[in-house]
């Protein structure tokens, strides 16, 4: 079952924007992708008021993602991404992405905090932030 609402076009936005950002991270770091924005839907907190389906999370202006502004977004998804999308949206979630709202890669280590957000850890080249419960306790229902 869904945890957010989606077409089958959705599927595929949400595919093309985990393969774009995460490809080089593998299936799972693909899928924390996902994670990251199913959570921005869920959460209608902080960054993300307002964000209520997938075309909204994957082309918020200002603080979205970058994918959306490079060619390599726009080419077609493939099988084995829309897999991964469905899986995201049914609710699979991935530790350090569980809860998070961010990520980025960064050239060293993770720092401790990023924009006040705490890090949960690192997969590969990216780190992911998680905010409080407290400030966004949509993102942590059924954890």
């Amino acid at each position: 079952m869904a945890v957010i609402k989606t077409n089958s076009e959705d599927v595929r936005v949400l595919a093309r924007l985990m393969r774009a950002e995460a490809e080089e991270d593998g299936d799972l770091g693909m899928l924390m992708v996902g994670n990251v924005g199913v959570n921005r839907i869920l959460g209608n907190c902080l960054d993300f008021m307002n964000i209520r389906n997938v075309n909204d999370m994957v082309f918020q202006s200002p603080g979205g993602f970058e994918a959306p502004q490079k060619s390599y977004f726009y080419q077609r998804a493939r099988e084995a991404d829309i897999r991964l999308a469905r899986r995201a949206i049914a609710g699979e979630r991935t530790w350090p992405a569980t809860n998070a709202l961010w990520f980025f890669r960064p050239v060293g280590d993770c720092p401790p905090t990023w924009y006040n957000q705490q890090n949960t850890g690192r997969f590969k080249a990216h780190c992911f932030f998680t905010p409080t419960g407290e400030d966004c306790p949509a993102v942590f229902i059924g954890n």
